[in-house]
């Protein structure tokens, strides 16, 4: 049986993970539950994992995986940030079809490495696919991309790991895009806007933001979710 606060907790996280493939910082668990210190996020979630209901990923900043949630919640997508990988072949252009059943795996493209300097479409390799479970998709295209670097470590993304991608041309602040500047270069950063500047941010204190003009920056879509595959 769960307290209140950690089933808000859970409730949080599990939906914070579905709609940005990342866990949720603990200030932002502390502001979601009103809480005034993290300490009391810290103890929630030992709390959580104690009962089996949440799993922290070992070595990875910001890596919660939900196991399981209460009987009257539906789990869906728990543990979206680690799905299995299945290498397919199948729909090539990612799209997912409205009726898809939720049990079903969907073939996504996969473009290769974003990397400074590399434009999405010049990454792109029909040839190969990774499989991911449809509910964790809605109705729109989709793509994967490998992860090259360390920029986006606090935001729970490795070297290494792939991205889920929805193709958008538009998306809300703060939301973790790939943007592609002057034309050239694709990066997966946090998208910030302020009057007619765009600031793309790093999540590493060892990366600088970026701005620039509102002509420079193009979005080719944004974060759903990640895939690690653990040896």
């Amino acid at each position: 049986m769960l307290t209140r606060k950690q089933h808000e907790l859970l409730t949080f996280i599990h939906n914070y993970l579905r709609e940005h493939g990342v866990s949720p910082s603990f200030d932002e668990m502390k502001l979601a539950l009103g809480l005034k210190s993290k300490s009391g996020i810290h103890r929630l979630i030992t709390g959580l994992e104690e009962r089996g209901f949440l799993r922290r990923l070992p070595h990875r900043a910001r890596a919660l995986e939900v196991v399981k949630l209460p009987e009257n919640v539906s789990l869906h997508a728990a543990g979206a940030p680690v799905a299995a990988l299945h290498p397919a072949g199948g729909n090539d252009n990612g799209t997912v079809p409205g009726n898809a059943p939720g049990g079903e795996n969907v073939a996504l493209p996969l473009y290769g490495r974003i990397a400074a300097g590399t434009p999405i479409e010049a990454l792109r390799d029909e040839s190969n696919h990774i499989d991911v479970p449809a509910s964790l998709l809605g109705n729109g295209e989709y793509y994967a991309l490998e992860i090259a670097g360390d920029s986006m470590i606090e935001a729970g993304i490795f070297d290494g790991d792939l991205v889920v991608i929805e193709r958008c041309d538009t998306a809300p602040n703060g939301t973790i895009v790939v943007a592609l500047i002057d034309g050239q270069e694709a990066t997966l950063k946090r998208l910030r806007k302020k009057g007619k500047s765009i600031a793309l941010e790093a999540a590493n204190p060892a990366y600088e933001t970026r701005i620039f003009g509102p002509d420079r920056v193009t979005v080719q879509g944004r974060l759903v979710t990640l895939i690690r595959q653990y040896h």
